[in-house]
């Protein structure tokens, strides 16, 4: 008797493509407007210092104060929003317990991702688009914004808001090994 096993979801290319949103369906999705995005940026750069490839997940609270937030380094791969999604809710799963039991969510996941290239929309962010809506129905939270910071500056996706400050290093800082851990171990987790 033989047993056959699917295979993994990044080897079926069709699915990976549908794992992503388009900026109209991110637009409809009815995604809850930052009322100080500046406020959160600066904040969450400042605690994270991103460079290129870092994503930074952040939960707010009802008053858009910090509640959590962690960042860390995404693997050189095609973009897969399973994956991120998989990436997100691990990440969420260490700096605050989930709102499951809750009727309605009170907290929001916003995600700030860090990357080349100019402001314009990619697959990539389509794949961390559907990755944050699903890390969010999944650890019962409601879904926040999109936000790409590269060199030029930064961009809520979807919503059209854009700054030029803070921005993205123009090349990612050399790695750095601290108190025994490895070169270029990235990964930063804050709570207050």
């Amino acid at each position: 008797m033989a047993f056959d096993f699917a295979p993994p979801p990044s080897a079926e290319p069709g699915h990976r493509l549908s794992r992503m949103l388009e900026p109209s369906e991110w637009a409809a999705a009815g995604i809850p407007l930052l009322r100080n995005p500046r406020e959160v940026i600066t904040g969450l750069h400042a605690r994270h210092l991103p460079a290129p490839s870092t994503a930074v997940v952040a939960v707010l609270d009802h008053d858009e104060r910090l509640a959590a937030s962690a960042s860390f380094a995404r693997r050189p791969s095609p973009p897969d929003g399973w994956e991120l999604r998989n990436a997100l809710l691990a990440q969420l799963r260490q700096v605050i317990p989930h709102d499951l039991r809750r009727r309605a969510p009170v907290r929001t996941a916003v995600l700030l991702y860090c990357r080349s290239g100019g402001a314009h929309w990619t697959e990539e962010d389509g794949a961390w688009m559907w990755g944050l809506r699903d890390a969010c129905t999944l650890h019962g939270l409601r879904c926040g914004a999109y936000i790409t910071l590269t060199s030029g500056g930064w961009q809520i996706l979807g919503e059209g808001r854009s700054g030029r400050r803070p921005r993205s290093p123009e090349h990612p800082p050399a790695p750095v090994t601290s108190g025994g851990g490895a070169p270029g171990a990235h990964r930063r987790t804050a709570a207050r």
